[in-house]
């Protein structure tokens, strides 16, 4: 799902939502002039995708008044991590994060579901090795020291990696870095491998510098995207959740469609603006990745498959049950 490719950091809480009564709908109106629309609260997209275009043009805005709500940004978007505390903690509604990382956050009191999956990404994550390395095969990473976020992407790749390739992993040192952190110790040389996705990916390969020494594709990832909710506004809202829905799955379609119309929204300067080689990668990796779609029981059956590969690679210390955290949302009112 590329709503904020480009951005890192941490989440800041902003104004609590306005409780609407009647049957779990969302209603427009004023009562003595007071607003009493119902606020979602979502982290800030940055410079890029669906969210960014929305929020610049309005047509967000417009979509979410529809069904008696509007958006609140708050702080920026980064690891799913932090957003899954935030919305346990009541400070966040809507955050998007991978399925990997999804499930690390599910082992803690979880206050939040997800409703929408956006099919691994083929070509935009995967290991990342410096050209000339001498690391040719995944077999070469062993003794070798790999930068992961650890329970999130990176360290699904890169076991998934040396499963695939037959390689213990214990022979391979994990390092684990946030993965806003890595690009600077990996381009000096102080791991010989990163494993990341395309929010990082496009800047290393765009560079030149650096090249892919397998992908999701390859290695047979199931690291979806998923889009979550926090659980007491999904029940208390549903209409807003199929609204958000519906328009982050119309606007997925057309940003395959044409990739470049989603990049520099705000900016085509700056540390957050993709220019040169870097757009023209991410223009590619988006056109073949997937679209924003309803959570089905294939997808289910596929998340649970990483859940129990974490759990037999000791990254969580049972198997964690995805199902009671999705939301069919083709069956909201």
């Amino acid at each position: 799902m590329r709503f904020a490719r480009t951005v890192p950091a941490a989440l800041a809480a902003v104004t609590a939502l306005t409780l609407l009564t009647g049957c779990g709908t969302s209603q427009a109106g004023t009562t003595d002039g007071a607003d009493t629309s119902v606020t979602v609260r979502i982290p800030d997209p940055g410079n890029s995708g669906v969210l960014a275009l929305g929020k610049k043009d309005g047509s967000l805005a417009k979509a979410l008044a529809k069904v008696g709500a509007k958006v609140a940004w708050t702080g920026s978007a980064g690891p799913f991590a932090p957003a899954a505390q935030a919305m346990n903690a009541g400070k966040l509604d809507i955050a998007i994060g991978s399925i990997t990382s999804g499930i690390t956050s599910l082992q803690q009191n979880p206050g939040f579901k997800f409703f929408t999956a956006t099919a691994p990404d083929p070509v935009g994550e995967g290991i990342l090795v410096r050209n000339g390395s001498g690391i040719d095969r995944v077999q070469d990473l062993v003794g070798k020291k790999v930068a992961v976020n650890q329970g999130g992407t990176g360290e699904y790749l890169l076991l998934k990696a040396l499963d695939q390739a037959g390689v213990p992993a214990d022979r391979v040192e994990r390092v684990y870095l946030r993965a806003d952190q890595t690009a600077a110790v990996f381009n000096a040389g102080q791991v010989d491998a990163w494993a990341s996705w395309a929010t990082y990916s496009v800047a290393e390969v765009g560079g030149g510098k650096t090249h892919f020494l397998t992908d999701g594709q390859r290695i047979g990832s199931d690291n979806y995207s998923l889009t979550a909710v926090r659980t007491g506004f999904a029940d208390q809202h549903p209409d807003v959740v199929k609204a958000l829905y519906t328009y982050l799955h119309d606007g997925s379609v057309k940003e395959k469609q044409d990739p470049a119309a989603y990049l520099n929204v705000t900016t085509d300067a700056g540390p957050q603006a993709l220019t040169g080689a870097a757009k023209q990668v991410q223009i590619d990796y988006t056109g073949k990745g997937g679209t924003v779609e309803p959570v089905t029981d294939a997808d289910v059956r596929r998340f649970q498959e990483v859940a129990r590969f974490y759990a037999d690679q000791k990254v969580t210390p049972t198997e964690v049950d995805v199902t009671p955290y999705v939301i069919d949302v083709t069956k909201l009112s």
